[in-house]
């Protein structure tokens, strides 16, 4: 049953609403969303069955906590095995006694309570794990869409370059130009070309790098339209982020509350538990019988359990620490996160102008040239700044993405109590 609490959960969580950046289903042709991506996820990836498996393991420890200790019967013959009328079992006596433990100090109590503070750090856990597989997937399906463009824009560069040099060679021919310039078309097309093959190959890669989180959906075409929804107008200022109760700062703070539980257990230890014990005794000279009553008290004369007290409150105050750093480090991952969008934000807008001055500078090259009133290097150069405001266009969406998941990971707050169990 635990188990599949655990396995509810890791489903509610790939059921949550995708990021804001999220693809929304396309109209029509095998297209594969973002939202279907990460459900795929969910499914073809063993990611969450390390801390799943956690949860149920946490709750286990939660029914054993909870537990009484055993009590334990006892059987002692007395006066047997000895010398003259002890010789053998006749004059001895037999007693049979019940030993009931009684915990003082609020143990069951305390265990109970870092019990729960274990499960909680477990759901804790599986949430973390959820949502680093969501951040995996978005990146990695980011990564093949922005490689396949880049694969493209190397294809059609690789044709502008043969064009180029058809035309350089041309013109080499009738006298119009001198050797050099075929000599440089040349050039242009090998760079051209191995371009083109590393960009195909690194395409294969992140084809393949998405379908070790979706398997066989891989193959189908990606949303390129919600690619291109990045930033497309300016927004204003966002508003403060806390990072109080996300799950950023979850994980600090589960396992501060664990610590502080662990030394509440500790305090607890120092009051010894007593042993009730009660029995009859069978006299067998005589053949009565008598009842036997006790109480064992353990004496603290050696370990009071103030030095384990002392280790359980140090360890408190380390998690404590380790708290207000992760708080640290949660603000500053935060606003570098969007730092990191809205630098790539501004760089896709300005994309827009750019590619579109680019590529008007090197349409009016490409007929100059083939006029002859421009220089190959002007064309050259204006055919390289194309190329370079297209890559930059590419890797600005790619880059606003993959800051919009981390800053979606790092800002998602964590489901309350009720809602994950």
């Amino acid at each position: 049953m635990k188990s599949f609490l655990a396995a509810v959960l890791a489903a509610s969580l790939c059921a949550l609403p995708a990021q804001a950046q999220s693809s929304s289903p396309s109209a029509g042709g095998d297209i594969l969303t973002l939202d279907e991506a990460l459900a795929a996820a969910c499914v073809a990836t063993p990611l969450t069955q390390a801390t799943e498996a956690g949860v149920s393991a946490a709750q286990a420890g939660r029914t054993v906590a909870g537990l009484r200790p055993n009590p334990s019967v006892s059987v002692d013959t007395e006066n047997a095995l000895g010398t003259g009328p002890y010789r053998g079992f006749d004059e001895s006596d037999t007693t049979v006694a019940f030993a009931m433990p009684v915990e003082l100090g609020g143990k069951r109590s305390a265990r109970v309570a870092v019990a729960d503070a274990k499960v909680r750090r477990a759901w804790i856990d599986l949430a973390v794990a959820e949502a680093d597989r969501r951040v995996a997937v978005t990146e990695a399906y980011v990564a093949a869409i922005a490689s396949e463009r880049r694969a493209k824009i190397a294809e059609a560069q690789l044709a502008v370059t043969t064009d180029n040099l058809r035309i350089a060679r041309d013109r080499v021919m009738v006298g119009a130009n001198s050797p050099i310039d075929e000599q440089r078309a040349v050039l242009e097309q090998v760079r051209a070309t191995t371009d083109a093959e590393t960009a195909r190959r690194a395409a294969r890669a992140t084809r393949a790098a998405l379908a070790q989180y979706v398997g066989d959906g891989a193959g189908a075409a990606l949303d390129q339209g919600w690619f291109d929804r990045a930033a497309v107008t300016e927004q204003g200022p966002a508003a403060p982020v806390d990072p109080h109760g996300t799950l950023a700062l979850a994980a600090a703070t589960a396992d501060a509350s664990s610590a502080e539980a662990e030394l509440r257990l500790a305090r607890s230890q120092r009051a010894p538990d007593v042993t009730l014990i009660a029995g009859t005794r069978r006299l067998e000279a005589s053949n009565d019988r008598a009842m036997v009553f006790g109480v064992s008290v353990p004496l603290p004369l050696f370990n009071g359990g103030r030095a384990a007290v002392t280790q359980a409150a140090r360890e408190r105050d380390r998690a404590e620490a380790q708290q207000r750093i992760a708080l640290f480090e949660a603000e500053r991952a935060i606003a570098a996160a969007e730092a990191d969008r809205d630098r790539a934000a501004t760089a896709v807008r300005a994309s827009e102008p750019a590619m579109t001055a680019a590529t008007e500078v090197a349409r009016i090259a490409r007929i100059g040239y083939a006029e002859g009133k421009f220089d190959q290097l002007i064309l050259l150069d204006a055919e390289r700044t194309l190329l370079d405001t297209r890559r930059a266009g590419i890797d600005a969406r790619a880059a606003y993405h993959d800051a919009a998941a981390r800053l979606e990971r790092l800002t998602a707050r964590l489901p309350a109590e009720g809602e994950i169990k």
